[in-house]
C-alpha cells in the first residue's frame, strides 16, 4: 500500500515538473523564436529594419515590466490560478500574432505575448519552489535553468525550419497548441493553494532584506555577463576571426547546449553540497571564463573562445541554480511569487544592460560606431576591454557574495 501511494507520489512530482517546465519553456522560447522571422516580417511589411525590430524589443519589454505584477498578484490571488491565466493570456496573444494583419498589430500582440510570458516565467519558478521537497529544490532549479537554455535555444532552431514551410506566421502558430496544452496540464495537475489575502496589502517589498539585495544585485551582474557574450560574440567571431555566418552559429551554439546539459547536475550539486559553496564556485568560473574570453581568443582564435565558453557557462547555471534556491529558501509562501518576481526583473534589467552599456563599452574599444566596417584588430581589442570589464564585475559580484556569508557567520 505504502509503495502504491509512494509510486502514485512519484508520478504526481512528474507530472507537475512536466506542467511547469513547459511553462517556462515556453515563456524562453517566445524570447527568441521570432528573432528570426525579422527579415521575412520586413519583406512581408515592406517595413525597415528598425520598426520589425520591435516586435522582438515588445516581448521584452512587456515581459520586463510585468514580472513583479505578475508576482505580487500570485501572491494575493494564488499561484496557480494566475499561472493557469498568464498561459490562456499566452496562448490567445501567440493566436492573435499569427492572425496579425499588420506590423503594429503584431507589435502589440507581441506586448499582450510578453506579459503572459512573465506570468508563465515569474510564477513557475515561484510554483516549482512551492511543490519541490527541501531535498530536491536545487534540483528543481535546475531543471527550470534547463528548460529556458532549451526554449531559447529551440527558437532560432525551429523557426528557421518553420518559415520556408509556413512563412513568417507559422513562428507563432507552433506556439498556440503548445501553450493548450501547457494550460490543459496546468489546470489539470498543479495543486491548488488558498491565496494569501490576509495578507495581501503588505508592501511588497516587505521581504526584502540584505541577503536578498545581495541574490537580486549578483543576478543583475550575471545576467549582464551572459548577454555581453551573446551580443558581443557574433561581432567578434565573425569580423576578428573571419568565420562565415553558419561557422558563427554553430560556435554560438556550444554555450546553449552546455547550458542544456549542465542545468540539472548543477541543481543535484545544489542540494548535496548546499548554495553558498555552489554560488561560489559558479562565480569563480564566470569570472574565470571572463577573463579568458578576453585574452585567450585573440592568442588561439576560436579554440580560445570555445574553451574560455566552456568554462563560463556551467560557472552560470552552477550559479542560476544556487542563487535562485538561496533567494527562495527562506521566503514564507505567501511571498514566494513576488520575490520570483524581484528575481526575473534582474535578471531582465541585466540582460537589457548587457545588449546597451556593454555594447557601449564594446564600441568604445573598437574605436567607432560602425563595428561592421572596423578592423580585426580594432575588434579584438573592444573584445579584450570588453571582457576585462566583465571579468572585474564577476569579482565584484564574488565580493558581494562572499561578504555577505561573512556577516552572516559573524552574526
Amino acid at each position: 500500500m505504502e509503495q502504491t501511494e509512494a509510486l502514485a507520489s512519484a508520478r504526481t512530482r512528474i507530472a507537475i515538473t512536466i506542467a511547469l517546465a513547459l511553462s517556462m519553456g515556453l515563456a524562453s522560447l517566445g524570447t527568441s523564436i521570432a528573432n528570426i522571422a525579422l527579415p521575412a516580417l520586413a519583406e512581408a511589411f515592406s517595413a525597415p529594419f528598425h520598426e520589425v525590430e520591435t516586435v522582438v524589443v515588445a516581448y521584452l519589454a512587456a515581459l520586463t515590466v510585468s514580472v513583479l505584477v505578475a508576482g505580487r498578484l500570485g501572491d494575493r490571488h494564488g499561484l496557480k490560478p494566475m499561472l493557469v491565466a498568464g498561459l490562456a493570456l499566452f496562448t490567445v496573444a501567440s493566436l492573435l500574432c499569427a492572425v496579425a494583419p499588420s506590423l503594429w498589430l503584431l507589435i502589440g500582440a507581441r506586448a499582450l505575448q510578453g506579459i503572459g510570458a512573465a506570468f508563465l516565467m515569474t510564477l513557475a519558478m515561484a510554483l516549482m519552489r512551492q511543490t519541490a521537497s527541501e531535498a530536491r529544490v536545487g534540483r528543481a532549479m535546475g531543471l527550470l535553468g534547463t528548460v529556458s537554455a532549451l526554449g531559447t535555444a529551440l527558437g532560432p532552431s525551429l523557426g528557421g525550419l518553420l518559415i520556408p514551410m509556413t512563412g513568417w506566421r507559422g513562428v507563432f502558430w507552433v506556439q498556440v497548441p503548445l501553450a493548450v496544452l501547457a494550460l490543459v496540464l496546468a489546470v489539470a495537475l498543479l495543486p491548488g493553494a488558498p491565496a494569501a489575502r490576509a495578507t495581501s496589502r503588505a508592501n511588497p517589498w516587505s521581504t526584502m532584506n540584505r541577503a536578498l539585495a545581495t541574490n537580486l544585485g549578483v543576478n543583475l551582474l550575471v545576467a549582464a555577463v551572459m548577454m555581453t557574450t551573446l551580443v558581443v560574440g557574433p561581432f567578434y567571431l565573425g569580423i576578428a576571426l573571419g568565420l562565415t555566418a553558419t561557422e558563427v552559429g554553430f560556435v554560438m551554439a556550444v554555450g546553449p547546449v552546455i547550458s542544456i546539459v549542465s542545468g540539472v547536475p548543477s541543481g543535484r550539486l545544489v542540494d548535496a553540497g548546499g548554495t553558498s559553496r555552489v554560488l561560489a564556485l559558479g562565480l569563480v568560473l564566470l569570472a574565470v571564463g571572463a577573463f579568458l574570453l578576453a585574452f585567450l581568443p585573440n592568442l588561439i582564435g576560436v579554440a580560445g573562445y570555445v574553451l574560455a565558453i566552456i568554462v563560463l557557462t556551467p560557472g552560470y547555471q552552477l550559479f542560476q541554480a544556487a542563487n535562485n534556491t538561496a533567494a527562495l529558501t527562506d521566503i514564507p509562501k505567501e511571498r514566494r511569487g513576488t520575490v520570483s518576481g524581484a528575481l526575473n526583473l534582474s535578471r531582465n534589467v541585466g540582460l537589457i544592460a548587457g545588449a546597451s552599456l556593454m555594447c557601449a563599452v564594446f564600441a568604445f574599444g573598437v574605436g567607432t560606431g560602425d563595428i561592421t566596417s572596423a578592423s580585426a584588430s580594432a575588434i579584438a581589442a573592444g573584445m579584450r576591454l570588453t571582457f576585462l570589464l566583465a571579468g572585474g564585475m564577476m569579482l565584484l559580484a564574488i565580493v558581494l557574495a562572499v561578504g555577505r556569508r561573512i556577516e552572516i557567520e559573524r552574526s
